[in-house]
């Protein structure tokens, strides 16, 4: 088959790959589309990969074309998305249903041939079916749908609060959304793209602010009466974006922290001082798995894709490429600020 192959950093290549076999317990998939993750960047770019060469990709959606022997409730022409972890499933945490938190896990996409290729093979039970009238494209957004819910959930979210959502990539914007059908009393989101604003608008906040005005942090006090937000996700993993989290926070607010920091974290004294004041609970979030393994996570994403209330927005993709392209995709983001979306590859 065809794949993008990471050979090296700055070397990947649509190339010859030798089409992976159906196993026992597992399933291959056609892919049809599947998205650039953040987490690819560095992968490509930066000397980032485990080992080369690699087929990298994990966001992804497509259909079943062939079932290995002992795989029930799945069959050819299914459509599919694929949860990416594949955890060992015999140590303590995955015995808890921490999935995520598992050390011996693999990876699809990282640690194992991922969708950046004409087909993957994957674990039955990684290989979350859809309903058919969702789009690909839609559908090779469920990952990052999942961890979006995910941190809503470890943020012990109730609905009838004042929600912050701060940065308005995919996965603030899916975060907007997950708050808005869990029953949001206001909903702000937070970005310096007044284009990624206007779009988390359509999505569902109620209103928006751009953090490059000087004014920002009053017109944010303003809104919630000078009380603070009840809640705060953090979806951008930037520093100024995790200090801001702890100043919009509400006395005993919970915190969550959805994004993934890339450079050093500090807070002041008088910043981080906010966590005793406000007495407010903080939180992280990693990926996006509960038991019985993917988890609801996935299982929600699947209904209200299905059902209409989780939105798909042309906007959440800045631009499409045939897998052939793969090079010209990531030679973008030698330049991220230019970025506005998702990139998405698909198989023509």
């Amino acid at each position: 088959m065809k794949a993008a192959v990471l050979y090296g950093n700055e070397d990947i290549r649509y190339d010859d790959w030798e089409t992976p076999f159906t196993t026992p317990g597992k399933v291959k998939v056609r892919i049809r589309a599947t998205g650039i993750c953040g987490s690819d960047v560095p992968r490509v770019l930066h000397n980032g990969a485990h080992y080369y060469p690699m087929v990298l990709g994990h966001e992804f959606s497509g259909d079943i074309v062939e079932v290995g022997e002992g795989v029930n409730g799945l069959k050819v022409g299914d459509t599919v998305s694929g949860a990416p972890l594949v955890p060992c499933m015999t140590c303590g945490d995955c015995q808890r249903g921490n999935f995520a938190l598992c050390k011996y896990y693999s990876f699809i996409g990282s640690r194992e041939q991922g969708s950046f290729a004409e087909y993957v093979v994957l674990p039955a039970q990684n290989a979350v079916k859809y309903n058919p009238s969702i789009p690909y494209k839609q559908a090779a957004m469920f990952e990052p749908a999942t961890v979006a819910i995910h941190g809503v959930l470890q943020g012990k979210y109730r609905g009838g609060g004042m929600v912050a959502v701060l940065g308005c990539g995919t996965i603030g914007i899916f975060t907007v959304q997950w708050a808005r059908i869990f029953g949001a009393k206001k909903l702000v989101a937070f970005d310096i793209d007044d284009g990624r604003l206007a779009l988390a608008k359509r999505m569902g906040a109620d209103e928006t602010v751009n953090t490059q005005m000087p004014e920002y942090m009053e017109k944010s006090m303003d809104i919630t009466d000078g009380a603070g937000f009840d809640y705060v996700f953090e979806t951008a993993g930037f520093p100024a974006t995790m200090r801001m989290a702890f100043s919009l926070a509400a006395n005993k607010a919970r915190v969550c922290f959805i994004g993934t920091p890339h450079q050093d974290l500090t807070f002041t004294p008088r910043e981080w001082e906010n966590i005793n004041r406000k007495e407010f609970q903080l939180t992280g979030s990693w990926m996006s798995y509960s038991a019985p393994f993917p988890g609801r996570e996935w299982e929600l994403t699947a209904h209200y894709f299905a059902l209409g209330a989780l939105r798909f927005d042309p906007a959440f993709i800045f631009r499409t490429y045939p897998m052939q392209k793969v090079a010209e995709a990531f030679a973008l983001y030698q330049n991220p600020t230019q970025v506005h979306g998702k990139i998405m590859l698909v198989n023509e």
